[in-house]
């Protein structure tokens, strides 16, 4: 139960946190990506805020064996870019570029009810299904 709640609390909370900082608009996403036009650069400080916070948390969690529930931490060993990670990452790159949604977005934006926000969701659960059929069989 306290897995549950805790999972719930940090969506909640990541969730506000992406409506507040305008990461679930992809009108402001696609402004900050577009650096020849209308180049929108808010979102920078947010990426900034988010790895001052990430850093320190990330430091400390490798120095522990279990989380703060008791559950083992499962931090990743490889410091390898092989080319499943930059294929994925570039596949990551031009769906946020086309769309302005990514995972976290598009939940938010399902959970409210958006047709953009669905769809997103739906065409990203499909291919990570084909991923899984394809690569995981």
């Amino acid at each position: 139960m306290k897995r549950m709640i805790s999972a719930a609390l940090a969506g909640l909370i990541f969730g506000s946190g992406l409506i507040m900082a305008g990461m679930a608009n992809p009108a402001k996403v696609l402004a900050f990506l577009d650096i020849t036009g209308r180049w929108d650069p808010s979102l920078a400080l947010v990426m900034a805020g988010a790895i001052a916070v990430a850093l320190p948390a990330f430091a400390w969690a490798k120095r522990r064996e279990r989380s703060l529930l008791g559950e083992a931490m499962q931090l990743p060993t490889s410091r390898r870019a092989d080319r499943r990670l930059l294929a994925g990452s570039l596949i990551f790159g031009i769906g946020w570029g086309l769309a302005g949604i990514c995972p976290g977005p598009a939940l938010v934006l399902a959970g409210s009810g958006l047709a953009d926000g669905l769809l997103f969701l739906l065409a990203m659960l499909a291919g990570m299904a084909l991923h899984s059929r394809l690569l995981d069989s």
